[in-house]
């Protein structure tokens, strides 16, 4: 019977460390700290937290990869775990909406300020939308969905991510990115749904 060796020490620690900066990042945003700070709020050396990346701004952009990576494996998960077609629309975009919804104000001003940073956003909400676009081909080919044009589907949905992720949305309509999210999810599956469905497809995903 095989088994699986552990991680080398250095590494579970990292992997330790990447979470625990994630969590603080989320609730508290990032520029505002240095190093010292960092050690100081984890109670961990300065050493400790250079496991992690050479310096504060690899630190940061480390922690938000590892952290988007993780989410986006949770995410498909969910997706995966959902049998109906045309349900896992819905699923995936609620799951993007748990999945940002402990980010704080300040993460987001932090992500808008430091332009590295709204980068590694700006990838995740392209590859969302390119997940988004072929959910809907996968939803209308098993005859789940109505049949749409999932591009330009995929588009109308990549610029309203777009603008979830720059600030946009946020600013006009007062929602959190999580908020905006669910409320995407809402239009999107309510719009795409054959007559009959919306009810039920609206409701997958509340419980999880």
């Amino acid at each position: 019977m095989s088994t699986v060796d552990p991680l080398p020490r250095a590494e579970q620690r990292r992997v330790e460390l990447l979470d625990r900066l994630a969590r603080l990042f989320l609730a508290e945003g990032f520029l505002g700290f240095g190093v010292g700070d960092l050690a100081a709020r984890l109670r961990c050396s300065r050493s400790s937290l250079y496991l992690v990346a050479a310096s504060k701004p690899e630190i940061v952009l480390a922690t938000l990869r590892d952290w988007f990576r993780g989410a986006a494996q949770r995410i498909e998960e969910r997706v995966l775990a959902e049998p109906d077609p045309a349900a896992r629309l819905r699923t995936y975009l609620l799951a993007v909406s748990d999945e940002l919804a402990p980010a704080s104000p300040q993460f987001y001003a932090d992500l808008v300020a430091h332009p590295p940073a709204g980068e590694v956003y700006e990838e995740n909400t392209r590859y969302a939308a390119r997940r988004v676009r072929a959910l809907v081909d996968a939803g209308v080919e098993a005859g789940a969905l109505r049949p749409v044009d999932a591009v330009f589907v995929g588009a109308a949905v990549a610029e309203v991510m777009t603008g979830i992720q720059a600030g946009r949305v946020g600013a006009a309509t007062g929602l959190s990115d999580a908020e905006a999210y669910r409320a995407l999810a809402d239009v999107v599956v309510g719009g795409l749904a054959r007559t009959g469905q919306v009810t039920d497809l609206t409701r997958t995903g509340e419980a999880r």
